[in-house]
């Protein structure tokens, strides 16, 4: 799957966002190297601490569909913003864990600015499991 097809479908899941609150709507798609795709987008809740971001959506999607991060060869997240979405410190977090410290995250807006990144240039001083 190439960069764009992969925006696209981050795109197409960012319709399916549940944001009646902020109106800022974002989804993310996630593909495994066999072509597999899983798709997020943010649902809010009344009581903000209990939204959900699109791409934690996208990664538990795949993880409850029996994948595991080993298979995880890219992440494209798209909003309506200025300039490429970024990932919130959450979401870094659960990436730094859950996603390839190399693979590719597209970071992208509906005017078709992106930016490509990886975990290790979100949160290069992340905080794991070997820290416990």
């Amino acid at each position: 799957m190439t960069k764009h097809e992969l925006i696209n479908a981050a795109i197409a899941a960012r319709e399916r966002s549940y944001s009646p609150y902020s109106r800022f709507a974002v989804g993310a798609a996630l593909v495994c190297e066999d072509g597999t795709v899983f798709i997020g987008a943010n649902v809010e809740n009344a009581s903000y601490p209990l939204c959900m971001c699109a791409e934690r959506n996208a990664i538990y999607n795949a993880l409850m569909n029996g994948r595991n991060s080993d298979e995880f060869a890219g992440l494209a997240i798209v909003a309506e913003t200025e300039g490429p979405c970024s990932p919130c410190g959450a979401c870094r977090q659960v990436l730094s864990e859950l996603f390839p410290k190399e693979a590719p995250i597209y970071l992208a807006n509906l005017d078709g600015d992106t930016k490509e990144t990886t975990v290790s240039e979100l949160l290069p001083f992340a905080f794991d499991g070997g820290d416990l």
